[in-house]
């Protein structure tokens, strides 16, 4: 200790870096709004410089002196890499070959510069070849169990067309959606026949609460053509009309534009008379649904013996003979001021409402497969009635509107269709009734979109091709694979020596196969109790 009184420590040398870089933190100094650093600090005086006791070793942050960031810095420049920042895409290959328009059309170009991706085109095909082999199994199975539609070339003349007939005009069927004509109310010449009442317990029939159909071994059926009608010829001789025909002929007149299926009616051209036949064995009596049954319903009719005779009997049946329920009207409409058609229409059944009598006719259709038209009546018919006549309305259209036409000629006021099913697929001789529908003929007709006023612009047009023709026996023909009518000047003895193949009685068809799981013969049962006595029907 000094004589000052002040003690010297003796300092103890330091062990961090020599030259460690210090910077002491420094007043700031406000000149007006601006801010900085003192760096009177870091410039040395020119005092200094000019005696030359500056170096720039003396500066604070002078490292060159200190190896202490010598392996640090060594480190640093190791870890840097130097990164080009220009835009490119991640993806960026430059072996890859430039799609442009020269190198597309280069034949040497072809597959040796594209990457090679072998594996995964292989499996792309074989994933595509995979679902197209799906896609025809779908279609094979669909229309496996949908109907196929038949060409145009399955289709046959409805009569052979023999070399010396004579083809007179053809007449498209796109002229007559534009004819139209109108014609007054027809007025009754004749009604022949008797009518059976209609049995209003079958409007109450469900597929649940279904009835079976009963077929009638003895009661006969005419279908009985123009100019074989004693009816019609003897008002032919009293002059009542000039055009004679029947409502079979004159409805496939009137809907042939809906016709796919050919046909054919015999045009007789008499002095000034005009005879419209029908060959015996025509397709204009059988049913497009391929059923050996060509009858009406009888079995919704009352059969108590109580029937509604007429002025004349029926003029086909001979005495004792017991016929159908089966009434003949025979309406006269006027065409012209000279000319005057004859038609005998059917009416089936007779039905009292509000103490007066209603003319009805039945008509059944047909289901034979569920299948084949795809809609199950004995599902559908009870909820989705209107699917029902909706597919019948699509695939037997012309049929439908035959029936329409052959109501509205008779005058009927109300016309009954029924929903027969047969029991089984296979077995065409036993049926069963599943509903029974009314409709009137005038609301159907719109319903299915049947104008009258273009139905009798047909036949009036066909009337007066036909009246303009030498006297002489003709054939109208509809051609099987074209929407269009022909006609043929064919001699006067055509169609007299035409063999009718008769069909075979019932005993004499093959039965269809039993179902019965003990063996047991089902058809020779159902056949013993169609023989009992089962005409006593609850009204």
């Amino acid at each position: 200790m000094g004589s000052t009184g002040i003690r010297r420590h003796r300092t103890r040398r330091s062990q961090s870096p020599l030259q460690c870089p210090f910077c002491p933190l420094l007043p700031l100094r406000e000149t007006g709004s601006d801010r900085r650093l003192d760096k009177e600090f870091f410039q040395p005086s020119p005092a200094r410089i000019q005696t030359g006791g500056y170096h720039a070793s003396d500066s604070a942050f002078d490292f060159s002196g200190d190896d202490s960031f010598a392996t640090l810095a060594a480190d640093e420049d190791s870890s840097f890499r130097l990164v080009d920042t220009s835009a490119k895409s991640h993806h960026y290959n430059p072996n890859r070959p430039k799609f442009n328009p020269r190198w597309r059309f280069n034949p040497h170009n072809a597959r040796s510069q594209l990457p090679q991706r072998r594996d995964e085109e292989v499996e792309a095909r074989k994933r595509e070849a995979e679902k197209e082999r799906a896609r025809r199994d779908r279609m094979y199975n669909n229309r496996s169990q949908m109907p196929q539609r038949r060409e145009s070339s399955v289709f046959k003349s409805s009569v052979d067309i023999q070399p010396e007939w004579n083809m007179l005009d053809q007449i498209p069927f796109s002229t007559f959606s534009k004819l139209s004509f109108s014609v007054p109310e027809p007025e009754d010449m004749l009604i022949c026949g008797g009518l059976e009442f209609y049995d209003r317990s079958y409007d109450r029939i469900t597929p649940k609460n279904f009835k079976p159909l009963e077929r009638f071994k003895n009661r006969n059926f005419f279908k009985v053509t123009t100019t074989d009608d004693p009816v019609i010829r003897r008002l032919a001789n009293e002059d009542k009309a000039t055009v004679f025909a029947t409502d079979t002929i004159l409805s496939t007149l009137m809907c042939a534009p809906r016709s796919v299926y050919s046909w054919d009616i015999v045009v007789q051209r008499v002095g000034n008379k005009l005879f419209l036949d029908k060959r015996d064995g025509s397709q204009l009596d059988l049913l497009s649904v391929h059923e050996t049954s060509q009858e009406p319903l009888p079995d919704v009719l009352i059969r108590d013996g109580n029937k509604v005779a007429f002025e004349e009997p029926n003029p086909f049946a001979n005495e004792g003979e017991e016929v159908a329920s089966v009434a003949y009207r025979y309406r006269r409409w006027k065409l012209d001021d000279d000319m005057y058609l004859v038609s005998r229409c059917e009416v089936q059944s007779v039905l009292d409402i509000n103490n007066q009598r209603s003319f009805l006719t039945l008509n059944a259709l047909n289901e034979f497969d569920p299948k084949y038209s795809g809609v199950d009546w004995r599902q559908k018919l009870e909820t989705q009635r209107g699917a029902v006549l909706a597919t019948e309305l699509k695939n037997n259209a012309n049929k439908l509107a035959k029936w329409t036409a052959q109501a509205l000629l008779a005058g009927a006021d109300m016309m009954k269709l029924g929903y027969v099913s047969r029991v089984h697929p296979r077995d065409h001789f036993n049926h069963v009734i599943l509903a029974v529908v009314g409709y009137k003929p005038r609301d159907f007709a719109t319903q299915i979109n049947l104008n009258t006023s273009n139905m009798w612009g047909i036949v009036k047009s066909i009337v007066d091709l036909c009246m303009k023709l030498k006297e002489g026996k003709y054939v109208l023909v509809k051609d099987p694979s074209k929407p269009q009518v022909r006609i043929y000047d064919v001699p006067q003895d055509a169609f007299e020596n035409d063999y009718v193949e008769e069909p075979l009685p019932e005993e004499e068809q093959v039965q269809p196969p039993s179902e019965d799981a003990d063996g047991v013969d089902a058809n020779a049962a159902t056949n013993d109790v169609e023989d009992k006595d089962t005409s006593n029907v609850a009204a």
